[in-house]
């Protein structure tokens, strides 16, 4: 699987989030301070819940801009070691089942998923427990992933 194009990808779905996030962060400023959102009474507060959403959007601005930060702090400071599983490492699972499962160990942004060569891969931080437990592991090693009451266990098959 060529890791480049999964970075490049990550990158511009980043990109992509960010935009979207700025654009709805101006939407809702515009409307907040329109000045036909001036409350009429002390009962209408169309202002005020659109001022509580642009504030929350703004936030949204910020942390799609971390983790953008994020990423071109690991492109520039990538891995080379391939003996134990850090962050910027993409991993190669198997399943008891033999249902091979692919995670990338990102810094941000978990949970994003992408078909990169024709294989499903999803990103997992180091603060979940999915990326928790692989941080250190090594080939063929076990991993046991507790998740709500259930646990999964996994081999590591490779790690690039």
């Amino acid at each position: 699987m060529n890791k480049q194009a999964l970075l490049e990808r990550i990158q511009a779905q980043l990109e992509q989030t960010l935009q979207i996030a700025t654009e709805a962060a101006m939407r809702a400023y515009n409307t907040a301070t329109d000045d036909e959102n001036v409350a009429e009474n002390k009962y209408d507060t169309f202002a005020l819940e659109a001022s509580y959403l642009a504030h929350g959007q703004a936030l949204r601005v910020t942390e799609c801009k971390a983790d953008i930060s994020a990423y071109q702090q690991l492109l520039a400071t990538m891995p080379t070691q391939q003996d134990t599983v850090v962050v910027g490492h993409l991993v190669c699972l198997e399943d008891h089942d033999g249902n091979v499962k692919r995670v990338f160990l990102g810094p941000a942004a978990g949970g994003l998923k992408f078909i990169i060569d024709g294989q499903d891969v999803i990103i997992v931080t180091p603060t979940s427990p999915f990326g928790e437990a692989l941080l250190g592991r090594e080939i063929d090693e076990e991993v046991d992933i507790h998740i709500g009451g259930n646990v999964i266990w996994f081999d590591v098959i490779s790690i690039a």
